[in-house]
């Protein structure tokens, strides 16, 4: 398997380059970015180099993660660098076409790794009266965006500029679930109960209501295979701890979360509104809302009219948890005879909860 860099890696490459270009006047084909972290030099292709004036470069590398499903492989990456005088800052980042922008702040979401990464290789290469601006430039990003869950967690028109290493640690990869399942068989040794965390949101929200970090477990997105393991090490009982996007999944008997395998969120909530009896008219709606948090936001305009006594939201969620935790446990026992008793606790884009199941309740008493 080929080794994968993330973004800040490309973007960086291509910043190296434009620097390169102003101040030697040539066309590197090939730079050397230092990754910090790890602390090793990697060699990344530069695909073109242009002057676009006195004191302005652009140029363009492309996205290569690895071996494993990622919607940025080969997407360009483009970095534009000017020269200016008489800045306060050496290096100021900016995000171009495409890079998302924080909706809080309207920042441009590049995280503090890329922004360590950039100064780290560029600084050394400029004088003590020297600065640069820096431009990074996704011309895919917005359309690549539509494909990720960036927006319901406030992250809007582009995608991030995110990474905590240069080398890309696919969640995805059969090593990396192996390394989850002999996390769970640990555990199991010390705890009969455990809390399953769908990504970083769900372990944050977890730490913040006091569950010990010790019975937590990050997921990714092999929910069914780490049920089973838990089931068959000895635990007794778990907690699921999700973004309602990826949770109901579940609900509808999808035990891979992955988009690239399976995504009918809107299409398995659509099934439930329709058991509950939300009328005909918002159904269309709701089949054809453009995220999950889009359809959460109509069941909750439903409700704020007061149209009846009737709360969807509560109605809905409520039934899709409890669905959630029923599956689960009957998926359990399609591959082992051990019983798991499964919770689970569903959370919108700003980490509010919007429903917990009957079990998640009992299990939250044991567990806080």
């Amino acid at each position: 398997m080929s080794t994968g860099y993330t973004l800040p890696v490309f973007a960086c490459a291509s910043a190296l380059a434009s620097l390169q270009h102003l101040q030697q006047q040539n066309s590197p084909g090939a730079v050397t970015v230092n990754l910090l972290k790890p602390a090793r030099q990697v060699e990344i292709p530069i695909e073109q180099v242009a002057q676009i004036a006195t004191n302005a470069a652009i140029s363009i590398t492309r996205s290569a993660p690895g071996d494993h499903l990622d919607l940025t492989r080969n997407t360009p990456v483009w970095a534009q660098v000017e020269l200016v005088d008489n800045s306060e800052e050496q290096i100021i980042l900016r995000g171009g076409e495409g890079v998302g922008r924080l909706q809080e702040s309207n920042q441009a979401a590049i995280y503090g790794y890329a922004k360590e990464l950039i100064r780290a290789n560029l600084l050394p290469l400029l004088g003590a009266q020297q600065a640069v601006i820096i431009t990074i430039i996704l011309p895919e990003g917005k359309k690549l965006a539509r494909r990720t869950s960036n927006e319901a967690f406030g992250v809007v028109n582009g995608l991030s500029i995110l990474g905590t290493t240069g080398i890309v640690n696919p969640a995805t990869a059969p090593k990396q679930l192996e390394a989850y399942q002999q996390q769970i068989k640990e555990q199991a040794a010390r705890f009969d109960s455990l809390v399953f965390c769908i990504g970083e949101n769900g372990k944050d929200l977890a730490l913040n209501l006091g569950i010990d970090s010790q019975q937590i477990i990050k997921t990714a997105n092999w929910i069914g295979s780490m049920l089973v393991t838990a089931a068959v090490s000895g635990v007794k009982s778990i907690l699921l701890f999700g973004y309602h996007g990826k949770l109901i999944k579940l609900a509808g008997g999808v035990f891979h979360t992955h988009n690239h395998l399976a995504d009918a969120r809107l299409e398995i909530m659509t099934a439930y509104c329709a058991k509950l009896g939300l009328p005909q008219i918002y159904l269309e709606q709701i089949f054809h809302c453009p995220t999950a948090e889009a359809a959460l936001g109509l069941l909750r305009e439903l409700d704020s009219q007061q149209l009846n006594d009737l709360s969807w939201v509560n109605l809905i969620y409520r039934e899709l948890a409890q669905a959630v935790d029923a599956k689960s446990s009957n998926y359990v026992s399609k591959y082992t005879d051990n019983q798991l008793f499964v919770g689970s606790i569903l959370f919108d884009r700003d980490r509010q909860i919007i429903t917990q199941s009957k079990n998640a309740l009992i299990l939250l008493s044991r567990l806080c």
